[in-house]
């Protein structure tokens, strides 16, 4: 429980400190998606979607391939594809967070949520090292220190992830639990 509470703190001050903190990080049609979607597990694939949209626009960037007219990511730098990946996963910590502790979302649900986390954040921890690597060979001092931030909200999703799926019991042990 101090954990928990000691990670909403930290994220809540990463949050204040945030550069783009005023400038929204999803598109809207990622907006009109996610609002659709109540419930966290469906709610949090969407989410990762958006982050993983992130990495690869800004690995795209970094190897010379601009984006096209009426592209969502247009106008956004890879530094700015940094920071709404950092800034999604904020959201999606802080909403699983909210979700565990809550009575009312199903087991399941969250359970769905914290694999698509997982899934996606093992996936992203290889993708930062890469984008990391050309941000060194480009000597983009800004973009190198946004993904290393990623890579640091990474391994805390992670490891958020691993341990919420570790605390939550068996879908089997959920029905018999219910049963009972």
């Amino acid at each position: 429980m101090q954990r928990t509470y000691l990670m909403i703190s930290v994220l809540l001050l990463l949050i204040v400190k945030s550069p783009l903190a005023g400038k929204e990080f999803l598109t809207d049609k990622e907006i009109e998606l996610i609002q659709d979607a109540q419930e966290i597990g469906p709610r949090t694939v969407l989410y990762m979607d958006a982050a993983k949209a992130r990495l690869k626009a800004a690995e795209e960037r970094l190897h010379g391939r601009e984006s096209l007219p009426g592209d969502p990511f247009e106008f956004f730098t890879p530094e700015d594809m940094m920071e709404g990946y950092y800034r999604i996963l904020q959201s999606v910590m802080y909403n699983l967070d909210e979700a565990f502790q809550a009575p009312g979302p199903s087991r399941e649900q969250v359970r769905k949520a914290l694999n698509a986390l997982k899934k996606t954040t093992e996936y992203a921890a290889k993708e930062l090292e890469i984008l990391k690597r050309l941000a060194e060979e480009k000597q983009k001092e800004e973009l190198w220190n946004r993904i290393n931030q990623a890579i640091e909200i990474t391994q805390g999703a992670l490891d958020g992830a691993e341990s919420g799926l570790t605390r939550l019991p068996p879908p089997a042990q959920d029905k018999k639990s219910r049963t009972r």
